[in-house]
């Protein structure tokens, strides 16, 4: 929070100088001014502002000159001073040359103020130079070096072409501007040549005086001796002034500091003469001699500027490499092409900020020239690669995005792809989407197969960065398009790369509808195209996120990969990869299928209902797993333990009842026993439970049936009430057999026939007077039944069944197979009875 109240304090603080600055001055109306840089000129009394033009958002530099800095002179010096300012101002508008200050609007003056705008400038020379400067603003020794010979070419044209002797070269005149260029200002104090009679050029000279201020004079310590001693004043003494400057550079200060001690000075010009030099163990050894000789004290005999650009000091490889980048513009494409081929090798032994502000503009201008664009780019590329993200996005990308559009010439697109990854480590995500999308989905549909493959190999990635719809709709089809359309082989293999790297950043869904059905259209089948197609499958079916259905694999994908494992030319190793796939595949529809039909019989088993069979043999099943025997001691779980009939008295005779046995002709039999002691609380199973529902009130008389069957049988009591569980008998009662015996262990429904009669008992009994080995000896009581017959039933036993209700049943008679359960007889001594599953299925249906 402290930092933001800071930065905010310190934007406050600049408007409100600004505010005071420049009120009404017209150089506010079309410029936007920002925060201080640098000062310059005179006593650096030009404070120097970042801006830019308010309608083409165009970068300026805005010099101010604040009139509240004289306030303390005197008025004669004060009115000097500003038109000192203006007329320099003045005449640095009218001076058009590449290493003289560019002026882009002209003096404005107001009530407080002086100012006018500029090209962009980084620092005045006197801000840079000195023990105080910080280490980002020190000058590297390749910059001097460079900055010295563009002083010489602008003082070269100023002498030569415009015929004007500066008179105040010093580190406050010289300005660095944006790109590191030097340049000329301060013209404050400029003579023009004034031509004598005989045409000779003549540069009037001015005396020094000591009542102007010291600031409205040339500065006493870059002046030339020859002023203060002989009162001439020549282009030669800029070459002295130039030699202080460039001591001044190296040392941190000038020859000696005189300030208003004109007589200090001259008492100094009398020291040169005799060759009294300062130390210069500051300055480099290939710079002494030549230094020496421009500080001579003889205007004449101080080398020309021409003499010194050839001097060893400036021979050095980065020195060259900028001094021709100054004269580019001169140059044609070849000499330009030449000159850019070599650049990458040199860019490398250069200081980064050089490669930045030096080099970097000048490539940057020849992105208007499209033939030269391939070979500018590399370099370009080159001090990115070397540059932050900040100073990239700065600094460079602004200018690549114009020739991100660019198809023409087709090299572009090739150096651009040679370089994604490092486009994309610098520019940010945003302009990935906006910029190098564009040029990928380019690269794709261009006919070059180079550029193509640099563009599948790279796509991949930054796949996160490209949203699903785009990814959908613009990438994968351009993929699919140029996959099947090239016939280039490597191509279609980068292709089927691309796209199985792709997979893991795409949906199951987008697989399984776009990707997997565009493999089959793929005619190809060389041995790379066929691996490349089998890896996708092989990712497809792995990656957690995706799957492929079993579905897929048994009506697509397997018919499709089998006649894959065939095809010529494939080795061994291929061939195996096919076939464990075709395998891994096989095996997990096998899985997935069984598992489903497992799942399905389960569902089925559960819910569909139990019939009797089925209830049989669980009980069975129950019975067997608790160990039950044959024996009349059997356990209470029995099936038909719920089921009984009452013992006969004991005071009854037994009475054989005769009865006709159907044979057995099922294969499995059931036994049943009960014993006597459990008659009357048997425990309620399956079986008696269906029985007992249909149990009712039972009378003891039921018709002349009944009568009939009492009179024949007067020993028998009352049997209890029970109802048939056969969905025939509709709601009629059936009597429960009593035993003639009270000793009569009676427990099975061997001899029970619910349809018996009076008649067909004294017929059974007179069969049958005797039972030789005690057998049970019991009669039945005949109910009334009425059926329900099923559509379809014969005639016959319908009579049959009318004649049951109508008379007695002749127990000697054979009994209709509807009408009767048959009995199986037994010897066994524990009345152990058996009935046939089928024959209680019968009895139950």
């Amino acid at each position: 929070m402290d930092v933001i109240n800071k930065f905010y304090s310190s934007a406050v603080q600049t408007v409100s100088q600004l505010s005071g600055v420049l009120p009404g001055n017209n150089v506010t109306r079309e410029y936007e001014v920002l925060e201080q840089v640098c000062t310059a000129g005179v006593g650096l009394m030009w404070k120097v502002y970042n801006g830019h033009k308010k309608s083409t958002k165009q970068e300026v530099s805005v010099f101010v000159f604040e009139k509240k800095v004289l306030e303390r002179w005197s008025k004669d010096d004060r009115e000097t001073m500003l038109e000192t300012l203006r007329r320099g101002v003045q005449q640095l508008t009218k001076i058009r040359h590449p290493h003289v200050l560019t002026v882009q609007h002209p003096l404005e003056e107001s009530r407080d103020s002086l100012a006018f705008a500029t090209e962009p400038v980084f620092a005045s020379l006197a801000n840079v130079v000195g023990d105080a400067v910080r280490s980002d603003k020190k000058l590297y020794d390749v910059e001097i070096r460079h900055g010295l010979l563009q002083l010489f070419d602008g003082l070269q044209f100023l002498h030569n072409d415009a015929k004007i002797v500066h008179r105040n070269i010093s580190a406050e005149t010289i300005v660095i501007n944006k790109n590191r260029s030097w340049k000329l200002f301060g013209f404050d104090f400029c003579i023009a040549n004034q031509p004598s009679t005989n045409g000779t050029p003549h540069w009037p000279c001015r005396e020094h005086s000591t009542s102007l201020h010291v600031l409205a004079q040339p500065s006493l310590e870059y002046t030339a001796p020859e002023l203060a001693l002989n009162s001439i004043n020549t282009p030669d003494s800029d070459l002295f002034s130039l030699g202080v400057l460039i001591f001044t550079i190296y040392s941190g200060k000038p020859l000696k500091m005189f300030g208003s001690d004109y007589s200090g000075f001259r008492r100094y010009a009398n020291e040169l003469n005799q060759r009294k030099y300062p130390p210069m163990n500051t300055i480099p050894s290939e710079l002494t001699e030549s230094l020496k000789a421009l500080l001579h004290p003889s205007a004449s005999l101080r080398p020309k500027l021409h003499e010194l650009k050839q001097i060893a000091y400036f021979q050095d490889v980065g020195v060259k490499t900028l001094s021709y980048l100054d004269s580019l513009y001169q140059w044609d494409n070849l000499q330009k092409s030449k000159f850019y081929k070599g650049l990458p090798q040199i860019i490398p032994t250069l200081p980064h900020r050089v490669n930045l502000h030096s080099i970097l503009p000048y490539l940057i201008k020849e992105f208007v020239n499209s033939p030269m664009i391939p070979f500018v780019l590399p370099n370009v590329l080159l001090i990115a690669e070397m540059s932050s993200q900040r100073e990239y996005c700065d600094h460079i990308l602004p200018h690549l995005k114009p020739i991100f559009k660019l198809t023409d010439p087709i090299q572009i697109l090739l150096i651009f792809m040679q370089k994604m990854d490092l486009l994309l480590k610098l520019t940010p995500a945003e302009e990935v989407k906006q910029s190098v999308l564009p040029l990928l989905y380019r690269s794709l549909e261009c006919d070059m197969p180079q550029i193509q493959e640099l563009c599948l190999g790279v796509l991949p990635t930054f796949s996160t960065l490209i949203d699903y719809n785009a990814m959908k709709n613009a990438v994968i089809p351009r993929i699919k398009k140029l996959c099947l359309n090239s016939n280039n082989v490597s191509v279609k293999v980068n292709c089927l790369i691309s796209i199985g790297k792709l997979l893991e950043n795409l949906d199951k869904w987008l697989v399984l509808d776009e990707i997997l059905p565009f493999l089959q259209h793929i005619q190809s089948r060389e041995p790379a195209i066929v691996m490349a197609i089998i890896g996708i499958y092989k990712i497809a079916m792995t990656n957690t996120k995706l799957g492929i259905t079993k579905d897929v694999m048994a009506h697509k994908c397997i018919p499709f990969l089998v006649p894959l494992s065939v095809e010529n030319g494939l080795t061994i190793a291929q061939f195996n990869t096919i076939i464990a796939l075709i395998k891994e595949m096989l095996g997990r529809v096998e899985q997935e299928q069984r598992e489903k039909l497992q799942q399905l019989s389960t569902i089925q088993r559960d819910n569909k209902p139990k019939d009797a069979s089925e209830i049989l043999a669980n009980e069975l099943e129950n019975n067997a797993s608790y160990g039950g025997g044959s024996n009349g001691n059997k356990s209470d779980d029995d099936m038909f333990s719920g089921f009984s009939v009452g013992q006969p008295s004991p005071t009854a005779a037994p009475k054989p009842i005769a009865t006709t046995l159907a044979p057995v002709k099922t294969k499995e039999q059931l036994k049943i026993s009960h014993n006597a002691a459990n008659d009357m609380a048997s425990k309620p199973d399956m079986f008696s439970s269906l029985m007992q529902s249909n149990l009712s009130g039972l009378s003891i008389n039921q018709g002349t049936t009944a009568a009939a069957a009492a009179s024949a049988v007067p020993a028998i009591a009352a049997p209890p009430h029970w109802h048939s569980a056969n969905p025939l008998v509709m709601n009629h009662q059936l009597a429960s057999p009593q035993a003639a015996s009270s000793n009569n262990n009676f427990s099975s429904l061997d001899d029970l026939d619910p349809f018996g009669s009076a008649a067909s008992n004294a017929a059974n009994q007179a069969a049958k007077p005797n039972n030789a080995n005690g057998a049970n000896m019991y009669t039945l009581q005949q109910p009334t039944v009425n059926y329900i017959y099923p559509t379809g039933y014969n005639a016959v036993n319908n009579s049959m069944n009318s004649m049951q209700q109508s008379r007695p049943m002749n127990l000697g008679a054979t009994p209709t197979p509807t009408a009767t359960l048959m009995p199986q007889t037994t010897t066994d001594s524990k009345n152990l009875n058996t009935l046939s599953q089928q024959d209680i299925l019968n009895f139950l249906n």
